[in-house]
């Protein structure tokens, strides 16, 4: 990123307003929160524009944005509000989002078309000796998945583990649930478990941190 001039950096032109800078500059920041190297160059290149255009409100050629001018006059209003603030549940919150990831389209194609073909050599395999064998491409998926976010590798396999676990025991209840209200499943248990267990699979290891 250092080798293009600040706009580029962030992705925005000379003509852009301070608020999609801004946006620019946060959007980025959410992108690369785990790269230290590129939000320093991502600051560096927000600072540089900032300069540069109270240089040019200096010389009359553009109108800077007040909070820019006088940071100083910039003064935090907060909405009186009628819920007191509670501090377990924004720990929560906190560590829910902290969970949760969103990830890209890439990404969910990717691991898609592999879940998928697991997917679709199960339905149509003619034995169960396969099973096994395709359960564990699909756990390796999952973990190569999580691990690529943050390269913790035993957060990584606890997460796959337990995401294999719950998803065979919840894929055998609803099973068992299905048959004993009469459902007409064509699918064998094994393979019904292990369908399951995929598409349980792939949402935890896209949607997880």
């Amino acid at each position: 990123m250092t080798e293009l001039n600040p706009y580029e950096q962030l992705g925005v032109t000379e003509n852009s307003s301070f608020e999609e800078i801004q946006t620019a500059k946060q959007n980025l920041k959410d992108k690369y929160q785990n790269d230290p190297p590129i939000l320093e160059s991502i600051e560096i290149a927000y600072d540089a524009i900032i300069m540069q255009r109270l240089r040019l409100r200096q010389e009359g050629k553009i109108k800077v944005p007040e909070q820019i001018r006088f940071p100083e006059k910039t003064v935090e209003i907060k909405k009186p509000s009628l819920i007191l603030d509670n501090p377990t549940s924004k720990k929560v919150s906190l560590w829910f989002n902290d969970l949760l990831y969103q990830p890209s389209r890439r990404e969910i194609f990717l691991s898609g078309i592999i879940f998928l073909l697991l997917i679709t050599v199960s339905i149509f395999s003619d034995t169960n000796e396969i099973l096994p064998l395709l359960l564990t491409i699909g756990v390796g998926t999952s973990f190569y998945v999580l691990y690529r976010k943050q390269k913790i590798f035993w957060r990584s396999i606890a997460i796959t583990f337990i995401g294999f676990i719950v998803g065979i025991c919840v894929a055998n209840i609803l099973f068992n649930i299905s048959m004993g209200i009469g459902l007409n499943i064509t699918l064998e248990s094994e393979q019904f478990a292990t369908l399951f267990t995929f598409c349980f699979l792939w949402l935890v290891s896209n949607f997880i941190r």
